[in-house]
């Protein structure tokens, strides 16, 4: 006769109670009938770390729950267009506008890029004089065109113009190309690159660049006392100086500011380059115009240096602005998102992950109608910028997001037409229309308009700016229409307004 087995149940106990001892997991979580206080005690210390270690779990899951919900938000503008284009202007100028104390805050970094900026043009220049030099058997005896006194008249000689005294005066400045990659293996050594040292500053997104220029550049980190006794350790002869000065770009281009401004303002030099088809002054990040201030032993930068210093930035960066007090309307504590996205054409794969959560493209074209791509010879600058353009408005991704058009570099495409270069020349389908700013603007605004009108999947308003990304004050007025665009944009999608 078999029994069934019942477990006992003490009196007052709800039906379906089960005691603990019917429960596995409770029985392997109870302690040992014969614990020691010793093992009580270690026992409940495991259990009071593991109670601790949980609650900061979820506290961190909540913490990212509420960081989640706010960058949902948040304003996500992405920057795009071609190398060079004018995003990493733009995005200072962002900056600038909306976050002006933090924009200051890194001052002393934009000093050394902006210094660097000045030695790479004078670089440039040296390596067009020495390309002059080369292409003739003999340079002709001192003239009196370039002399001590900047005011001496100005003789042209027959064949090259060039003579001695400019040979003596690049090789006098010759230690600033040796101290250009020295300073930028120096500073920036996570992201040195001998290959391009020669063109532009070239640093990775998100490496910290800024942070390790001031860390390197500050006084402690520098041998010397100060900046003024840092210029006068350099020789008398400008271009000399001793090891503790060498490397520090404050003191070394004090000492060779008088040459460079010698060889800058002498008309021989100036007309080497027109037979070059060498225009420095239209190159990003050109101070040649500024070196009696830059070169100063107590030169600071000013807002718009900041934003004229050139950079060139590898990778996708991801900026977030918290917007400040009494920025121009704007309200403090709101947070944008804005995503630089590198231009070249080895990154624009990397473009696609960044397009399906955004509210807005600023896409950047400049106007360079008489340029090529740094990366390809054969492929016109503005060519490619209405190919980027075409695939940016049929791309199905974007077919919600607002595209806003920059028509870049205004000033630029007014010198170029004032010094009489054909569009025409460079873009057959302009035709004979007058060669002026108003009709070569109309003409490539409803060249972008057309594009995004037949290729967009649904219909959208077009928004075109024409900007110079460096005149700061201009650049600031449409930024403000341009977030207050947005924003309403943002608003309306969220069934806000």
């Amino acid at each position: 006769m078999s029994t069934k087995f019942k477990s006992k149940r003490a009196p007052g106990m709800p039906v379906g109670y089960k005691d603990v001892h019917d429960d596995p997991l409770s029985q392997a979580l109870m302690p040992p009938e014969d614990e020691s206080p010793e093992d009580r005690a270690l026992r409940m210390e495991k259990q009071q770390e593991a109670t601790r270690i949980s609650r900061e779990i979820d506290e961190s899951i909540q913490e990212s729950k509420k960081a989640y919900e706010k960058r949902k938000k948040a304003i996500k503008v992405l920057l795009l267009g071609q190398a060079e284009s004018g995003k990493s202007t733009t995005l200072k100028n962002f900056q600038l506008a909306f976050t002006p104390n933090h924009f200051r805050s890194e001052r002393a970094a934009w000093k050394t890029i902006i210094q660097l900026n000045l030695i790479g043009s004078i670089k440039k220049l040296l390596e067009v004089l020495q390309d002059e030099m080369d292409s003739v058997p003999q340079i002709k005896p001192s003239t009196p065109s370039i002399s001590v006194s900047r005011s001496s008249s100005s003789i042209r000689l027959p064949g090259t113009n060039l003579t001695d005294n400019h040979r003596r005066i690049r090789m006098r400045l010759s230690p600033l190309i040796s101290m250009e990659a020295a300073l930028a293996r120096k500073l920036l050594p996570e992201n040195f690159d001998p290959e391009r040292s020669s063109r532009d500053i070239c640093v990775r997104a998100n490496s910290g660049w800024k942070t390790t220029l001031e860390r390197a550049t500050s006084p402690d980190a520098r041998p010397g006392s100060s900046t003024k006794s840092g210029a006068r350790r350099i020789s008398s002869r400008p271009g000399t100086s001793d090891t503790r000065s060498r490397d520090d770009p404050t003191a070394v281009l004090a000492a060779c500011k008088d040459d460079i401004l010698l060889l800058w303002e002498d008309p021989i030099v100036k007309d080497v380059l027109q037979k070059h088809n060498v225009r420095l002054e239209d190159s990003p990040g050109f101070f040649l115009n500024d070196v009696a201030r830059v070169a100063d032993p107590n030169y600071e930068p000013t807002d718009v240096d900041i934003v004229r210093a050139r950079v060139r930035t590898f990778g996708v960066e991801e900026h977030k602005f918290v917007l400040e007090n009494g920025t121009m309307g704007a309200t403090p504590g709101s947070e944008w998102y804005i995503y630089d996205v590198g231009g070249s054409r080895s990154m624009r794969q990397h473009w696609v992950p960044y397009f399906d959560d955004v509210q807005a493209i600023i896409f950047l074209a400049p106007l360079t109608f008489n340029q090529v791509l740094e990366e390809d010879s054969r492929v016109n600058r503005l060519e490619d910028s209405i190919y980027l353009w075409k695939e940016v408005c049929s791309n199905p991704l974007l077919a919600r997001s607002t595209l806003i058009l920059f028509l870049n570099k205004m000033d630029i495409l007014e010198a170029n037409l004032n010094a009489g270069i054909s569009v025409q020349k460079y873009v057959p389908s302009y035709g004979d229309a007058p060669n002026d700013i108003e009709h070569v603007t109309r003409y490539f605004k409803e060249k972008f308009r057309a594009y995004q009108k037949r290729l967009s999947p649904r219909q959208r308003p077009f928004f075109c700016h024409e900007t110079s990304a460096i005149d700061t004050h201009a650049t600031s007025a449409i930024l403000i229409g341009v977030r207050e665009g947005i924003l309403r944009g943002h608003l309306q999608k969220m069934n806000v307004i």
